[in-house]
């Protein structure tokens, strides 16, 4: 294990145009060391727009870390407020011309101290490696670092790409297919905010979404999503010049109104040729209407109309979760690279040892 370092680690200030710059690239440039192409984060004004003005769901530390005045290294520390209060997200990267020289020690440390000090007793962190290196990323560097400092493996999740234009034909296929099976069920698509008559329903459906999907060996608590957290969301992604595109599937509720029993939605920056997937949902009352396969197809027709421009959609899903792993293959989405979600529990006062 390399010696610390000397490095002197400061917090960032999202408003200091140039540091943040660098701070970004610094990230950007590590993880493509790893996986390439395959990297693929959110832009820097995307990045910046979303440090500046934070959600109230969070408490974000920025930190870089200086090797004789040149900024080489870059932590996080993320603080949950509203569920997983013992939790702290954090990450840790190095630019690859600096690595080596004990700098991911020195930052790991000190992002453990700020949990500390902020009483979180479990870090959760999210590693990368090549899709050829396996489901555990055996032999991968960051890996191998983060297991030595007592990180365990919780989950393993897969990235796809969908590879733009779908052809339509496809998407009529799949939605012809989809159709016999959710009768009496209604399909809707928008973008941007969620309709006021929806978004109870939605965000409720939106916050199981964490314990809903497989977990593996993650503590981790369902999320407490209501329609203020949702509006909030939605405004923070304006900030950011992002656009949500959404498919639900409702039905009527037993009091009236509709209610929102499944949901997809991709999200890209106006300024981006890549598209996200985020979460896809069925609620468990639900399940067996194909309402995961109509509502995707609906909702890629939609987002590819709007942005024709767009040269791919990213996707990560849980390398367990084989129903929606069906599905994406269906789409054509093909695996690009891995990810962990490892998580280590905090019980000894003092930083990790050599």
């Amino acid at each position: 294990m390399s010696e610390p370092s000397d490095l002197e680690i400061r917090p960032v200030d999202p408003f200091d145009d140039p540091t943040f710059a660098r701070w970004h690239a610094v990230y950007v440039a590590a993880l493509e060391d790893v996986v390439g192409e395959a990297a693929q984060v959110y832009e820097l004004p995307e990045t910046r727009a979303q440090w500046q003005q934070p959600t109230s769901d969070q408490v974000q530390h920025g930190f870089a870390g200086f090797d004789d005045g040149e900024l080489v290294a870059i932590g996080a520390v993320v603080l949950p407020q509203r569920e997983n209060l013992t939790t702290a997200v954090v990450e840790v990267a190095v630019d690859p011309a600096h690595q080596g020289r004990g700098h991911g020690w020195a930052m790991l440390a000190h992002v453990e101290d700020v949990a500390r000090e902020a009483g979180r007793t479990l870090l959760h962190c999210n590693l990368r490696w090549p899709y050829e290196a396996g489901s555990d990323g055996a032999g991968s560097r960051c890996v191998e670092f983060a297991t030595a400092h007592g990180f365990r493996l919780g989950l393993g999740d897969v990235q796809r790409w969908l590879d733009l234009p779908l052809d339509e034909d496809l998407l009529d296929e799949l939605a012809a297919e989809a159709a016999p099976h959710h009768e009496g069920y209604e399909l809707l698509t928008w973008i941007g905010a969620v309709p006021d008559d929806l978004a109870p329903t939605w965000a409720a459906l939106d916050g199981s979404l964490m314990t809903e999907a497989p977990t593996g060996d993650l503590e981790i608590e369902t999320m407490d999503v209501d329609v203020d957290r949702l509006r909030e969301q939605e405004a923070s992604l304006a900030r950011q010049n992002r656009e949500a595109y959404h498919a639900v599937a409702v039905v009527l509720a037993a009091g009236g109104g509709r209610e929102v029993v499944a949901y997809t939605t991709i999200v890209q920056g106006n300024a981006s040729t890549d598209a996200f997937q985020w979460g896809t949902l069925v609620h468990r009352d639900h399940r067996g209407h194909r309402l995961g396969l109509a509502v995707k197809a609906a909702n890629h027709r939609q987002h590819q109309r709007a942005r024709p421009d767009t040269r791919r959609v990213v996707t990560w899903n849980a390398e367990v979760n084989d129903h929606m792993i069906a599905v994406n293959d269906r789409l054509g989405f093909r695996p690009a690279s891995r990810m962990g979600e490892f998580q280590k529990h905090l019980t000894d006062p003092s930083r990790p040892t050599q």
